[in-house]
């Protein structure tokens, strides 16, 4: 008999702790090897966590709705399949392994509890680390970094998880409240005592001030409907936020004559339909232009940490893609430029497929270091995207429509119908010049209006 330890898997980099959505097996359960166990949500992506080991499912260690850090144990796992009637040792033994570790905090929550104070470390976590969205927390509450460095950490290596910062939080608002009740419900002092038939001083009116600056809840007049954002559009939109927040954000605008690919399409998409049984996209061809132009410009393709500018070697290009919700993902094409134009076309599907029926897997939406928005499949002309973090560039590819033109030709000028589309391309201006940005989506127009009529795919 031996008993394994399931633990919460990384799920790409960067991702530190994942929500618990669901679990699909019980205590009792028999989990043959690679099988699912439960569902998982990160700020990227939802994915089934499967078992490493086979067996039957002894013991659930965190809870549905549970946040648990990258590497913390989840499940106990009996590899014969018998039952022991014992639990793991690391649930039974833990508090008894650590107690001096665990005694500080304890000890700082129950005199907590009692003053009505908040709870704090007694010296400073200087140096821990700190998951985005426990800082993201703390930035809307106005948590400065000093003061996060007191907050107790229930997590591994005494990190701060979303339970305990939330915790904080609740205990920090609560706590003048707590200090005027008591104050209020206290006896009066003893050299009052005496005058019972006096009227109540006025002090005692004090709460009024700390009521009227509670915020009142929001009220809604008129015929309307309450919608609560799920909890993707929660996080796209602390994203969205985010994003504006860290990078000055500028577009530089080409439009681009693509007559050539348009042509070279229809004269290939009904044979390549018929040959793959796949649509062959215009999505494909502008992620091959960007690939081009990204090894001319490669200081697009880089990521800001601090004041260090990270250069990736790899380029890695994510696409955004449209959900049924009508939310957006975007998975990444690893080493785009080493694929050819049929090679791309089949990633692109691919991705797209799996992302509209939620199969993509977290290395899918991981390392990407450019992005690319087709707003011209809604039918709009050109758009301002916001970049994806930490990366410093994104492109807008618009809709392809019809404009009479200026034609140069041996003989003269002519006017002809051709085809042109907008890029749009925004980039992070604390690291991208406007030289450089414009330069690349000039180039990236270059790239699409030279585009080889006469190869195949």
């Amino acid at each position: 008999m031996a008993l394994v330890e399931m633990v919460m898997p990384k799920m790409g980099e960067s991702i530190m702790e994942g929500t618990v959505l669901k679990w699909l097996k019980s205590v009792g359960d028999t989990i043959e090897q690679d099988e699912s166990v439960l569902e998982v949500a990160t700020d990227k992506v939802d994915t089934e966590v499967p078992a490493l080991e086979g067996g039957v499912l002894k013991e659930i260690l965190v809870q549905e709705g549970d946040v648990v850090a990258v590497g913390a144990p989840i499940a106990i796992i009996s590899t014969n399949g018998e039952d022991t009637g014992t639990s793991a040792p690391a649930a039974t033994e833990a508090p008894a392994t650590a107690p001096e570790e665990e005694a500080p905090q304890q000890a700082v929550a129950a005199s907590a509890q009692t003053e009505g104070a908040v709870a704090k470390l007694d010296q400073p976590a200087s140096g821990r680390f700190y998951s985005p969205l426990v800082l993201n927390i703390a930035r809307e509450e106005g948590i400065s970094m000093q003061e996060l460095e007191y907050i107790p950490g229930t997590g591994k290596e005494g990190r701060v998880s979303k339970k305990d910062i939330m915790a904080y939080v609740e205990n920090r608002s609560e706590a003048p409240q707590q200090a005027t009740t008591q104050a209020n419900n206290a006896p009066a002092p003893q050299a009052q005592t005496h005058a019972p038939a006096a009227p109540a001083p006025k002090p005692a009116a004090a709460p009024q001030p700390q009521a009227a600056s509670v915020k009142p809840a929001a009220s809604y007049s008129g015929n309307v409907e309450i919608i609560e954002m799920d909890r993707m559009r929660k996080m796209i939109a602390d994203r969205m936020v985010e994003s504006k927040q860290t990078s000055p954000h500028v577009t530089s605008f080409v439009e681009a004559d693509v007559t050539n690919i348009v042509n070279w399409r229809n004269k290939w998409k009904n044979e390549y339909k018929k040959r793959e049984g796949e649509n062959l996209t215009f999505t494909p061809i502008f992620i091959d232009a960007i690939a081009k132009a990204i090894k001319d410009f490669p200081m697009i393709n880089v990521s800001v940490d601090g004041s260090k500018i990270i250069r990736h070697k790899d380029i890695n290009i994510g696409m955004a893609v449209a959900l049924p919700s009508g939310n957006l993902i975007v998975p990444n094409i690893k080493n785009a430029d080493q694929l050819n134009l049929n090679g791309l076309t089949k990633k692109v599907n691919d991705l797209a497929n799996r992302g509209r029926i939620n199969k993509l897997t977290p290395d899918d939406l991981s390392g990407g270091t450019y992005t690319v928005s087709n707003v011209g499949s809604f039918g709009n002309v050109m758009g301002t995207p916001i970049i994806m973090q930490p990366q410093v560039a994104i492109m807008a590819v618009g809709a392809i429509t019809k404009k009479p033109a200026v034609i140069e030709t041996p003989q003269g000028d002519l006017i002809g119908i051709r085809h042109f589309m907008f890029l749009s391309h925004s980039y992070d201006h604390r690291v991208v010049d406007g030289s450089l940005g414009g330069m690349f989506v000039r180039r990236v127009a270059d790239y699409l209006e030279n585009f080889d009529v006469d190869q195949t795919i």
